[in-house]
């Protein structure tokens, strides 16, 4: 066989790789929920600002 040792040190590279990434989800369903539902209040108030921005903006430009 003229590969050598190139297969295992390959298996053992995909090993490793495989090791490095992430797992499927760890949280529980109370855990997830709780976790999407910040998220979403923090998405709510940065599109709270951005229209309140937007408002301010078109404000001051009718004023000139």
């Amino acid at each position: 066989m003229t590969r050598g040792n190139q297969r295992e040190r390959d298996r053992a590279k995909a090993q490793k790789a495989q090791a490095g990434k992430a797992s499927k989800n760890t949280k529980s369903g109370a855990e997830m929920l709780r976790d999407k539902d910040t998220v979403a209040a923090i998405m709510r108030e940065k599109q709270q600002r951005a229209e309140e921005k937007k408002k301010a903006e078109a404000a001051a430009a009718g004023k000139k």
